[in-house]
């Protein structure tokens, strides 16, 4: 018969995890046993990190309570009954680390704080003005992401990217010049219950009236065992298209920000063996006289978390099947797959070159077509050998 560990309510829990937690905690020893790159995003107060599959028991502290903290309570619940078992006082996090976010976002609402959001839309302008507002400014204005008449389905998936892109827009629109019309876009393609209220949740704290469509493109796509991602990211956005368009709307603006271009270029080169990159603005192939833009192109996504933290908000991130499985394995977010080792290797490649973002991402923007051996444009391929003589002696 299975063991349990001391039963706690939720709540309770909780409560006296935040009470207690801190440099000052008393009694109590919090360990993250997500994976590092999910630790040094975001974690619960006072914890330390030790991922579940190389857990170190030295962590564990005989004299206190010992709190672990997963994604969904799974791994927790395992690794409490092995160390209740021998003698340590171990207490599992009920529903993992999904669960305090659920609980700070409830509690956020619950005191109906008017003034979260309206210290995010300051600090959108005030404090972050430099690397958040003024960056997308430049990129709408740089890329001539909108003009007069536009009328822009604002496509908020849930995470952080998409909710900052709602409220730079809505800036936007209160203080530009350009006279525009927004929509609020979401799809549930499949989401369990969490996430979805999750992304509620937190339209209704930060202000963002949403125009919710569902979806079953989850279950479409979670059969496809060679390139789920990619299937999944086509119909989401032939989806989006489609209902932007039924609500009249010419554009849907993705929430992409500099990272995201960044990797994909890196990602080209080794892995499709190709230069190209994800660009800030594309007509739609499929859905004539729409066009997709992405007003995040300049934002670093470091700056989008700074402004989460510094508000207290707390967002999904990768929603989908694939991760929801990674998740109960240890895994979450970006862990696994090619952008997760593109992004490790540019952090490392910038430990030695602080520049390396940066030419990354102007290699695609200066390059010389004269020492290229061949480059393809409307489909057609061309050839440095094709007028290689007829320069012979220039």
């Amino acid at each position: 018969m299975r063991q349990e560990s001391e039963p706690v309510k939720l709540r309770c829990m909780l409560q006296e995890l935040l009470e207690n937690s801190g440099a000052d905690k008393d009694g109590i020893n919090i360990i993250d046993i997500r994976s590092s790159e999910d630790f040094e995003r975001e974690t619960f107060p006072g914890a330390v990190n030790s991922r579940w599959d190389e857990f170190d028991q030295k962590l564990l502290d005989r004299d206190k309570t010992n709190y672990l903290i997963c994604y969904d309570g799974h791994h927790s619940d395992d690794l409490a009954e092995k160390y209740t078992a021998q003698g340590y006082n171990v207490k599992s996090l009920e529903g993992g680390y999904s669960s305090y976010v659920k609980y700070k976002v409830s509690h956020l609402l619950e005191k109906e704080d008017e003034e979260t959001r309206r210290e995010a839309e300051r600090s959108i302008i005030k404090l972050y003005r430099k690397d958040l507002w003024s960056r997308f400014t430049q990129a709408v204005n740089k890329y001539e992401l909108i003009k007069p008449g536009d009328r822009i389905a604002v496509c908020v998936s849930g995470g952080k990217d998409s909710f900052l892109m709602a409220k730079l827009f809505e800036e936007l629109y209160k203080h530009g010049e350009t006279n525009f019309e927004l929509v609020y876009l979401t799809m549930d393609p499949g989401y369990n219950v969490f996430n979805h209220q999750m992304v509620k949740d937190n339209a209704k704290l930060l202000g963002v009236v949403l125009h919710e469509f569902r979806s079953t493109i989850f279950d479409i796509v979670d059969s496809d065992e060679k390139a789920p991602c990619y299937l999944c990211a086509r119909m989401r956005r032939g989806a989006l298209y489609a209902h932007a368009r039924e609500l009249k709307c010419n554009k849907i603006a993705l929430g992409h920000h500099y990272d995201d271009v960044i990797e994909t270029i890196l990602m080209g080169m080794l892995y499709g063996g190709q230069v190209q990159t994800m660009m800030p603005k594309l007509h739609s192939v499929n859905f004539p006289g729409m066009e997709l833009i992405r007003p995040l192109y300049l934002i670093r996504e470091e700056s989008i978390k700074r402004w989460a933290r510094h508000n207290g908000l707390h967002f999904i991130q990768c929603a989908c099947r694939l991760t929801e499985r990674a998740g109960v394995c240890g895994g979450g977010g970006d862990n696994g797959g090619k952008r997760a080792e593109v992004k490790t290797l540019i952090k490392k490649l910038h430990e030695t070159n602080p520049y390396t973002e940066a030419n990354i991402f102007k290699s695609v923007e200066n390059v010389n077509l004269s020492t290229v051996i061949a480059y393809k444009k409307d489909g057609e391929t061309h050839h440095f050998l094709d007028s290689y003589d007829e320069q012979e002696g220039n």
